[in-house]
């Protein structure tokens, strides 16, 4: 990997850290791009060769993913879509139900266990009993 190559890659990567901090404030591509002293256009193109997703799209994921947590610990539509930094209720409903595939009234509503939360296999690790032992060879299982 060339130097040139290692520095854009570090700068791509201040400019996501910069919107996973920020992503409640009021962000642009434009200040972002600034923010590591790129042009727009070639941030945005190399961003998306890098990550795979446009600058706004990892943003607006970033804050669909905080408000999914808001709405699971019982914030409001409205509280939880003004805390992420969305300015209209409108466009953070549709992309959220883009996103996460239900409304965010419908998400709040579900019911949301740590279990179900995860995927199948990390659940399976996480809730697997464990063989421990305690003091003088006994063993019991532990969760």
């Amino acid at each position: 990997m060339t130097p040139e190559r290692r520095q854009e890659l570090v700068l791509l990567r201040r400019a996501r850290d910069l919107m996973d901090r920020r992503y409640a404030e009021p962000l642009d591509v434009a200040a972002i791009a600034s923010s590591v002293h790129l042009s727009v256009a070639h941030f945005s193109r190399r961003f998306v060769a890098v990550y795979g997703e446009t600058p706004y799209q990892y943003l607006m994921t970033r804050r669909i993913e905080r408000a999914c947590a808001m709405l699971r610990a019982g914030a409001s539509v409205t509280d939880a879509c003004m805390q992420v930094g969305s300015a209209s209720l409108g466009s953070f409903s549709s992309r959220f139900t883009q996103v996460v595939g239900m409304t965010p009234s419908a998400y709040r509503a579900a019911e949301h266990t740590a279990e179900a939360l995860m995927p199948d296999c990390t659940a399976r690790t996480i809730t697997r009993p464990r063989l421990s032992r305690i003091g003088e060879g006994r063993t019991t299982t532990a969760a």
